[in-house]
């Protein structure tokens, strides 16, 4: 069985701990003081790997936990990627593994193909004016997703005419070079992305 290490135990850190077992995999140690778990790092040292799904201020050090144990990681944090080089170096060094991204789920990985073949399409036909919804549930951390960030990276690298991208509110009419990606926290939303492209006649929208 492969025993898996936790640093965040979030929604998502506690998903893990509960499927674990049906997946040939157990828990050996979770760090989150926030929510009572502090690091044992005996715990850690007996782990085969370390999963992280904490905050985007502990990622680095929990990453330069995994270096001092030789450990490989996978990373479902969000909002570190400006410290990348400085991880890779780091990995590197020690000759570890780490994969990380901003959404691990199959069909939203589509959806990233699925978005870069419609932005190439609709860099073509001007007259459609592309824009991005993503909402979640109330207990998220951070707005926007991860993955909104991702989609909209994607439409800014097909979609020529837009050089940028608006998370906030708007108090003034949009840049006709930029594009808006709204974001909604209420309820139990899992998570939900949309993307559309408008124009006067009709309206196209692709939703994961």
């Amino acid at each position: 069985m492969l025993a898996i290490a936790l640093t965040g135990w979030g929604q998502m850190g506690q998903l893990i701990e509960k499927i674990a077992p049906t997946l040939d995999c157990y828990v050996v140690g979770k760090a989150d003081p926030p929510a009572g778990y502090p690091l044992n790092i005996q715990d850690f040292i007996s782990a085969d790997i370390i999963i992280d799904f904490s905050l985007p201020e502990s990622v680095l050090d929990n990453i330069k936990l995994a270096v001092k144990l030789k450990k490989n990681m996978v990373i479902g944090t969000t909002g570190w990627f400006d410290k990348l080089e400085k991880v890779t170096n780091l990995i590197n060094k020690e000759n570890l593994g780490l994969i990380y991204s901003t959404n691990f789920s199959i069909g939203m990985n589509l959806f990233f193909l699925i978005t870069e073949f419609c932005g190439n399409l609709f860099d073509q036909t001007p007259e459609y004016d592309p824009y991005g919804l993503e909402m979640h549930h109330n207990k998220k951390m951070d707005s926007p997703s991860g993955t909104a960030r991702t989609l909209a990276e994607i439409l800014m690298k097909t979609i020529s005419r837009k050089q940028g991208v608006q998370f906030d509110r708007l108090q003034h009419r949009i840049n006709p070079a930029d594009f808006h990606f709204a974001s909604i926290r209420a309820g139990h939303i899992p998570g939900t992305h949309q993307i559309g492209f408008d124009s006067s006649a009709d309206s196209i929208e692709i939703r994961h």
